[in-house]
């Protein structure tokens, strides 16, 4: 047997039935293998980065391992933000690099890089040490001979990840003792399974909440649910993180706050602060399937009353300001719930629709990449997620979009039935205009971090084949209506408005 052929037998074996191939010289023999298989699912894509991006969407879609293939040299190392997202998300993503033999390395002939530990930390380097959570890599020296494939039929086994282990007590006694002091849950994304668990469990505590848009069921918390300006110089003694690092501000501010505890329950086992707090290394449902139904606790500190002055004043702005970039991300997410399902990217418009958008809609399905919280590859993921799934909403920043132009290539291999791509398109990295710590910059400066751009993004939806559709004020959205193809919405917010607003 081949390397070739082991290689994938062995990701077979894992559960691995999906494989997004790129072209290559080093790599052809895999591809061809692929390509003869039945039973399996092969995407095709010209660019590694994308490729990787898109494979993170469809575990993302299904969760179950789904694996790049790339020839030798830097087409690997094209793979690391997918990586890197991935391993911080804890998802089976797989890289199957070809490379060139063993005595190439070292040797600076054409295509010969070190491979074999190029991801570093973040993937597994066999299939032995890998524990289906997270990253894996597998390297494959590919000789220089005559390559033909034969069809044949592929079996892929069940994929089982190995259980993440948890404390109850730990849990149980963050709730027992100190609650007087006030406690928040601070929800940020959650997969799929654990929605319907966190919701109820919430519920039943009936303690505010802060809830991030991708954790699935914001919408759905009704008057738990509390804006975090709420805790603005008001913080409570206990925060309880539940999912993924929440998105907002308040997440940071307990960073410099070290008398409030926190305690967290997620997947990838890291606290999102560099300060001391408590973890449980787990998947969030099992843990509050495992505590059993809580007593209720309430709010303790008047924060729902506190809230309601704060939602009124953020209607009332959205009412006299509708064309500004808050105005119209709202109007946005009432359209939005129309979809089967909704990718919110970084880094502006998540922050935004957590603090701007509908309360009262649940969407069906919500997908972001909060791993890194980098803008790469967002809309790759976007149609990986997707790529079976009609009428799909992605909602982006105008340097996202620029970071990923080469991702509409992947669109006659996808559902594109009412498929809507929005680009909110303020002229350039608008959320470095908020940063407070800015503030004392010269105009040049800001410049420079800002990055302000005059893109206008008509003719690339031109160059993929996608509809186009330029929104400018509240009544852009009359002629909003997705068909066949993938309508492209470029959103241009009033400034004067965002400004004022």
């Amino acid at each position: 047997m081949s390397p070739e052929q082991q290689s994938i037998k062995q990701l077979l074996q894992s559960g691995c039935g999906e494989f997004v191939v790129c072209g290559g010289a080093r790599n052809a023999g895999l591809v061809a293998l692929l390509e003869a298989a039945e039973g399996l699912q092969v995407w095709k894509h010209f660019e590694e980065r994308g490729a990787a991006f898109f494979a993170l969407g469809r575990v993302k879609d299904h969760a179950q391992p789904c694996a790049v293939v790339t020839t030798s040299g830097t087409a690997v190392a094209e793979c690391l933000p997918a990586v890197i997202e991935a391993f911080y998300t804890n998802k089976p993503l797989i890289i199957l690099s070809a490379d060139r033999p063993a005595e190439f390395r070292g040797s600076g002939a054409p295509q010969v890089i070190e491979q074999e530990e190029i991801f570093g930390n973040y993937a597994a380097r066999s299939i032995e040490e890998w524990d289906g959570h997270g990253p894996l890599h597998l390297n494959v020296p590919c000789e220089e001979s005559e390559i033909s494939a034969e069809p044949w039929h592929a079996e892929v086994e069940g994929f089982l990840a190995k259980r993440l282990s948890f404390e109850v007590r730990n849990l149980l006694k963050f709730f027992d003792d100190g609650v007087f002091k006030g406690i928040i849950a601070m929800v940020g994304g959650l997969e799929p399974e654990e929605r319907e668990d966190v919701f109820y469990f919430l519920k039943d505590l009936g303690i505010p909440v802060v809830a991030d848009i991708n954790s699935g069921i914001r919408e759905a918390l009704g008057d738990l649910l509390v804006p975090e300006q709420t805790f603005k110089g008001n913080l409570p003694g206990r925060v309880l993180r539940l999912g993924e690092v929440p998105v907002g501000r308040l997440w940071r501010d307990l960073e410099e706050n070290p008398a409030v505890e926190v305690l967290s329950v997620c997947r990838n086992g890291l606290p999102g602060l560099a300060r001391e707090s408590t973890v449980i290394h787990a998947e969030v449902g099992r843990v509050i399937r495992g505590l059993g139904t809580p007593d209720a606790i309430g709010d303790v500190r008047d924060d729902f009353i506190n809230a309601r002055p704060i939602w009124s004043r953020i209607d009332e702005r959205l009412e006299a300001l509708p064309d500004s970039e808050p105005g119209l991300v709202n109007l946005l997410s009432v359209y939005a719930t129309t979809g089967e399902s909704l990718f919110i990217g970084n880094s502006l418009p998540i922050r935004e629709w957590n603090d701007f958008g509908q309360r009262e809609t649940p969407y069906a399905r919500v997908f972001a990449n909060r791993g890194a919280n980098g803008i790469d590859g967002q809309l790759s993921t976007w149609l990986g997620a997707t790529a079976e799934t009609p009428d799909s909403w992605g909602v982006f920043g105008d340097l996202t979009a620029l970071y990923d132009l080469a991702a509409p290539a992947m669109l006659p291999q996808v559902e594109q039935k009412g498929r809507v791509l929005i680009v909110i398109n303020n002229g350039g990295g608008q959320i470095f205009e908020k940063l407070p710590r800015l503030a004392n910059l010269t105009e040049e400066q800001r410049a420079a971090i800002v990055q302000p751009q005059e893109v206008r993004l008509q003719s690339w939806a031109e160059m993929w084949g996608m509809d186009y559709l330029k929104i400018e004020s509240r009544e852009g959205f009359d002629d909003l209506e997705a068909g066949e193809r993938t309508l492209f919405v470029e959103l241009i917010p009033d400034a004067a408005q965002s400004d004022q607003f």
